[in-house]
């Protein structure tokens, strides 16, 4: 019992690890895609933290078995580098009590990559649909933050403004440079601002106290206009440009006795990622074994290339569900029996080799 909770600390400690540098890399490029939505007005800057809150379930549902997958290989490794292993063979400990001992923090992870993909990833995925959803409702002014200039999507009008008020309808220092279609450049200075929204639904930004620059200083059409009110048609709110929903936020309930492909290859796809941690395992244990002479990295290049072999072929079987290229009925279930199937081969190879080998020695001995 003490080797086993040894064991189990080693690779949840191990995985943890590897899976939130994993985290923070995915995460780290998919927050850079936000803020520059945030920077063209696209996103309120005040809802990114909820957005990627919403979306980690998501990747850690993807992340943890790799990171699990790493952490067998390096902290076993590590063991067989520092003799540790050997010590433990010497004690009694063969390789299948090893796999025996690491299923237990395996199926601890696969319920965890379980409830994240059936139950809290979907759930945050809708949550991450209606966030965004709802902001693509927003008009210019409630993604303004003050002090910072905002470029809109189109990149024609950018739009400054010293501070606002809490309600975001009052502006005080305003600036907006405008480009038309013919490249004429506008500039607009007022001490204070204010959203109006008329009975057709049009808003406009009311300015008051300023001056409107038009043309180039130094050419002959530039002129100066001062103004007590002026007013600034915002563009419509991209109401129906709201994200594409997809089936990753369907709860899973709603996918169970679903006839269609497109149901089926999601409900399959959710159950095989609890799956890939156990069949995995298999593969881990026998390839984590290292020789002091080379090194615990050296079968690390091959096991990533057969786990990522493994993760793509499920997502083609996925798609070819989806197409109709595959009946439900066969699915991405095949693809785990071969690799279950690969896994007791590579598991077995040694024990097996070991035997045969020492039989053919003993039949050369001419010993029964």
């Amino acid at each position: 019992m003490i080797i086993f909770r040894y064991l189990s600390r080693e690779l949840l400690v191990t995985a943890t690890a590897v899976s939130a540098v994993l985290l923070v890399i995915i995460m780290s490029g998919r927050f850079i895609k936000y803020l520059a939505q945030a920077a063209q007005g696209m996103l309120d800057p005040s809802v990114l933290m909820w957005v990627m809150l919403y979306r980690m379930p998501g990747f850690l549902q993807l992340i943890l078995p790799l990171g699990f997958f790493l952490a067998i290989m390096l902290s076993y490794g590590r063991l067989y580098l520092e003799s540790e292993m050997a010590a433990l063979s010497a004690s009694g400990m063969s390789q299948q009590r090893l796999l025996l001992y690491t299923l237990g923090p395996a199926a601890l992870l696969a319920l965890v990559v379980g409830w994240l993909s059936l139950a809290l990833a979907p759930t945050s995925a809708q949550s991450s649909w209606e966030l965004l959803a709802s902001q693509k409702n927003l008009s210019e002014l409630e993604t303004l933050s003050a002090g910072r200039f905002q470029e809109l999507s189109s990149g024609s009008r950018v739009t400054y403004t010293e501070s606002l008020n809490a309600e975001r309808t009052v502006l005080n220092g305003v600036f907006i440079t405008e480009r038309d279609k013919n490249g004429q450049i506008t500039n607009l200075v007022a001490e204070t601002g204010r959203q109006l929204i008329q009975e057709d639904g049009r808003r406009y930004l009311v300015l008051e106290n300023g001056y409107r620059y038009d043309g180039v200083p130094g050419h002959a059409d530039y002129r100066v206009l001062r103004y007590d009110r002026y007013g600034v048609l915002l563009p419509s709110p991209e109401g129906g440009l709201t994200p594409n929903r997809s089936l990753d936020d369907d709860p899973t309930a709603s996918l169970w006795g679903h006839a269609g492909r497109a149901q089926q290859a999601e409900l399959q796809w959710r159950l095989s990622l609890p799956l890939i941690v156990l069949v995995m395992t298999l593969f881990a244990v026998p390839m984590a074994k290292a020789n002091p002479r080379q090194g615990r990295y050296l079968k690390l290049l091959p096991a990533l290339f057969l786990y990522m072999s493994y993760l793509g072929l499920l997502i083609a079987m996925r798609s070819q569900v989806e197409k109709g290229g595959i009946p439900p009925q066969i699915g991405l279930w095949w693809v785990h029996l071969l690799f279950l199937i690969i896994g007791a081969l590579i598991f077995f190879w040694e024990p097996l080799s070991l035997k045969w080998a020492a039989l053919r020695a003993a039949r050369q001995e001419g010993r029964p």
